[in-house]
């Protein structure tokens, strides 16, 4: 079996547990998928995009709160990816850093990062595309546009 399919069953236990299963697991679906395409366009790595979209939010939803949800998802992440022995050291550090900027859209990161924050805006604006886009992620949003050739950056 692959890691990202094992990734996504451990993810699925964690959330089976919470308030709203099928909502959480739409946005960190969405938001891997979205990383997997942005890493694909910007040659960083897509298994590794895949697996910081799945876990990127995954403290918030076990704990119910996003007060400092990336930092204290970056270390559960950590953590579950250290049970699991799907990564090395290195990739887990990857995709840990990329988690703990998350939520810190205004400050340019790595690159590796960078690909995390706009799959998670992506799925933030097009999951609803009738909701307002939030003003922290708007210029984001326009950029991603932009860079993949949606004519709506305007609207």
């Amino acid at each position: 079996m692959s890691r990202i399919k094992d990734l996504q069953k451990q993810v699925f236990k964690v959330l089976a547990d919470t308030d709203e299963p099928m909502k959480a697991m739409a946005h960190l679906h969405g938001v891997s998928l979205a990383a997997v395409l942005i890493a694909k366009k910007r040659g960083q790595n897509p298994e590794l995009a895949a697996m910081s979209g799945l876990l990127h939010d995954l403290w918030a939803y076990k704990s119910g709160s996003y007060d400092d949800h990336a930092h204290l998802g970056a270390d559960y992440a950590r953590k579950v990816l250290g049970k699991m022995e799907i990564t090395t050291s290195d990739e887990t550090d990857i995709i840990c850093d990329a988690i703990w900027h998350h939520d810190d859209k205004a400050n340019i990161d790595s690159n590796f990062a960078e690909v995390l924050k706009d799959a998670d805006v992506i799925d933030h604006c097009l999951t609803d595309p009738t909701k307002e886009i939030k003003e922290k992620e708007r210029s984001r949003y326009e950029k991603l546009c932009l860079e993949f050739g949606l004519m709506e950056a305007a609207e």
